[in-house]
């Protein structure tokens, strides 16, 4: 089965690896000339760590990252707001904190010995031939034929708008800058932590381990905003901002006081998409391009990693009614968590008072409940779910 992959993201290149292990033919075409990763960290479920054992990947990833065992939520008084351990679910549970960069490196690594043809510099404008797909690049060539084309180009996905026209993919009004920074100490190891003003202002602190270059003791700290105000925040008084960040959160002064420049910040932005089927004829869209959503459940990257080895799982030679069965099952999942991280986000980011009322009123309570902390556990991991788990995936 001949198979093309459009996008070098964490999805794509999942797909391709498990795809190419099943004995498909597989081409991986990236626009970029040099594929790369974008952002900084995150955090990778049981779910997540699941998909890439599969792959043969997840101990190398977790050698890699930082164990985390809780998610640790508080207000400017230090009142818990949100309290959530892996152990709560499963007793040895745990998340990892990964670089994004040391994740892309571990998967395309595992390209090439897969047997996985990636092109580069190939953008994909469009395409010829649906029964049959052959792919036009932006520069006349065609790529192709294919027996299944698989769409993995993230959240601004162009091919989605000429495969689903009415699909609806409207940036968050809010956003985050992110950074790493050294805790050699490690003040900030064990959770991903953060602080809270009302909705309006939220930083966190996640520990990600080792980056690319060998770097140890990396944590990714974010600073949530309007998007609207990332341009004037890269460009303002970044030490009248570390002042109030310092104020807010004392504990964070040894990572806040490498934030001294804007060039050590990146920016990240949120796509809520809405596209129904996923799959039409021989495409498919998966990952961020089928499911982005705000990064309330930091579920992103796991998902994309189950979409990828489902696919492989479930893929027969009856392309287009596996393809048909396979995003049906994935939808009841990645949809759940759309719908949640959608409740979530204006609890978190948000103007006003009422978000953060509810929240607090929410959370606080459930935070100390036994009933309410399994739930939350249940959620956190990413196994939450409408359907049946293929036993490969299952934690």
């Amino acid at each position: 089965m001949k198979i093309a992959v459009v996008g070098c993201g964490v999805a794509g290149m999942a797909a391709a690896l498990a795809l190419a292990r099943r004995g498909c033919q597989v081409q991986l075409l990236e626009a970029f000339a040099e594929p790369r990763p974008l952002g900084s960290g995150l955090l990778l479920q049981p779910s997540g760590l699941a998909a890439l054992k599969v792959l043969d990947l997840a101990e190398p990833v977790i050698v890699r990252g930082a164990r985390v065992d809780e998610l640790d939520g508080r207000d400017l008084a230090g009142r818990r707001v949100m309290a959530m351990r892996y152990a709560d679910w499963r007793p040895q549970a745990f998340g990892v904190g990964v670089h994004r960069a040391t994740l892309f490196g571990v998967l395309h690594e595992a390209l090439a010995p897969a047997g996985v043809e990636v092109r580069t510099g190939v953008e994909i404008v469009g395409w010829e031939d649906p029964d049959a797909p052959r792919l036009i690049d932006a520069a006349g060539g065609v790529h192709g034929p294919f027996d299944l084309v698989v769409v993995a180009d993230g959240a601004a996905s162009r091919l989605r708008e000429l495969l689903r026209p009415r699909a609806k993919a409207p940036v968050y009004p809010w956003g985050a800058v992110w950074a790493n920074a050294r805790d050699p100490d490690g003040v900030f190891a064990g959770a991903l932590s953060q602080r809270y003003d009302r909705a309006s202002t939220m930083m966190g602190v996640l520990p990600i381990g080792r980056g690319p270059d060998g770097d140890a003791d990396l944590v990714s700290f974010f600073w949530s905003l309007p998007v609207a105000q990332m341009d004037s925040f890269l460009t303002g008084d970044l030490d009248a901002w570390r002042a109030r960040a310092l104020a807010m959160w004392p504990q964070a002064a040894p990572i806040l006081a490498q934030l001294d420049r804007p060039e050590v910040f990146s920016r990240a932005t949120y796509r809520d998409v809405r596209i129904g089927d996923w799959s039409s004829g021989r495409f498919l869209l998966i990952g961020d391009a089928a499911h982005g959503t705000s990064p309330q459940l930091g579920q992103g990257a796991n998902l994309g990693l189950i979409d990828a080895v489902e696919l492989a799982e479930r893929l027969t030679p009856d392309v287009v009614k596996s393809v048909r069965g396979y995003q049906a099952a994935r939808r009841r999942h990645a949809g759940l968590y759309q719908f949640i991280s959608r409740w979530l986000t204006p609890l978190f980011q948000s103007g006003g008072w009422l978000g953060p009322f509810v929240r607090d009123w929410l959370f606080t309570p459930g935070s100390k409940a036994p009933g309410a902390r399994q739930i939350a556990a249940f959620v956190l991991t990413g196994t939450l779910r409408l359907g049946r788990t293929p036993k490969a995936l299952r934690p």
